[in-house]
């Protein structure tokens, strides 16, 4: 109808869903596209976007949180995390981490101190525990540990030397 009149085709503003201070009028706002807020560098590692532009991508730095003098640039930094650090196998048993980087997790192994054949991948071997190693019934007697396990404790006997009728369970 030519007596209608309508708004210039420019009539529209854009605004920003991340920050809507950020507006252009008759076409498309420039808004920033933080890439540190997908979590590109991970776990054990802090992500730094210098430039949070739609233009600028790939410009994320991801730098150790234990070692910042290791950083990269538009990936994942490869950390060094020793998993033996926390000692996650426990008294009487000695850790190995052999692979330090901070795409191996689990990859620790726990070792018994007091029998080195016994070992865990992962987390804490199931050492056995020789109750009579520490002599408990003390002179004159002998000591027997039928089950050598950290989980039978207390079931040692003592046996008199001279009379071996003689014997108690878990105590001298």
């Amino acid at each position: 109808d030519p007596d209608m009149s309508y708004g210039s085709q420019d009539d529209f503003v854009c605004t920003c869903d991340s920050d809507k201070s950020i507006t252009k009028a008759g076409g498309p706002a420039t808004c920033a596209k933080d890439e540190c807020s997908t979590d590109p560098c991970g776990a054990g590692q802090t992500c730094a976007d210098p430039n949070p532009s739609p233009t600028s991508l790939k410009d994320f730095t991801c730098t150790c949180d234990k070692d910042a003098s290791v950083m990269t640039t538009g990936t994942a930094a490869t950390c060094e995390v020793d998993e033996c650090a926390a000692n996650p196998c426990g008294a009487g048993q000695s850790c190995k981490d052999p692979n330090t980087s901070s795409g191996s997790q689990d990859d620790f192994v726990c070792t018994c101190d007091n029998d080195m054949t016994i070992s865990k991948p992962g987390g804490p071997a199931t050492c056995e525990k020789d109750e009579c190693s520490t002599d408990p019934c003390g002179a004159g007697q002998t000591c027997a540990d039928p089950n050598p396990s950290p989980a039978s404790l207390k079931d040692f006997t003592c046996t008199c030397d001279k009379d071996t009728s003689v014997q108690t369970t878990g105590t001298a």
